[in-house]
């Protein structure tokens, strides 16, 4: 059986598998899985059918390699550009431990097919309604619901568990923001403000 053929098996064989998501995004209010959500499940599957993966990290690239353990001849390779991180508080290394684990986790993704929050509760007529009521692109972001959450997301920023721009980019699939107001969101990562405007 190829190395193809095998990683297939794989992916069917995880399918069956019933995985939570305990991961949780506050900003764009959505669940994730974690590695240790399926990591464990994949580890007991390729161990099954002979598959060994292997996650490396270069300057420029992270990269998974599936190898057929019957024939290490025959790999599969998944690439990843690196990126960055600068959790506010937190040492080089320890940023860099954050880009390692995002990177592994999104190598693992792509490779087992895993699904994320691209159909998100669809099926939750509330959270339909919800989703109705919020504006188009073109209107801007809800003056209320601002107010309502400005000081929650300030103290995550300024805390360093978000990253400002995280937040604008969260914003913007909602409505518009003006620039003042990106500003002063940025602003929160250096504490250079007080009180949401």
């Amino acid at each position: 059986m190829s190395v193809y053929k095998k990683l297939m098996q794989a992916r069917i064989m995880l399918q069956s598998v019933k995985m939570k998501k305990s991961g949780h995004n506050k900003f764009a209010e959505y669940d994730y899985f974690e590695l240790a959500d399926f990591i464990p499940d994949v580890q007991r599957i390729f161990n099954e059918i002979g598959l060994c993966g292997v996650v490396s990290f270069g300057k420029e690239l992270a990269s998974l390699t599936i190898t057929d353990i019957d024939d290490v001849a025959q790999q599969i390779v998944i690439t990843s550009p690196m990126a960055t991180a600068a959790l506010k508080g937190c040492h080089e290394i320890q940023n860099l431990g954050a880009v390692e684990t995002y990177e592994r986790r999104y190598l693992w993704v792509a490779a087992m097919e895993i699904l994320e929050h691209d159909a998100m509760d669809s099926s939750n007529p509330k959270d339909n309604e919800e989703k109705a009521k919020k504006p188009t692109l073109k209107d801007p972001y809800p003056e209320a619901e601002w107010i309502k959450k400005a000081t929650k997301w300030r103290e995550s920023i300024e805390s360093g568990e978000k990253k400002a721009q995280a937040l604008i980019d969260y914003l913007l699939t909602i409505g518009t923001i003006t620039e003042k107001r990106k500003d002063l969101i940025r602003s929160w990562e250096h504490k250079e403000s007080d009180i949401p405007q």
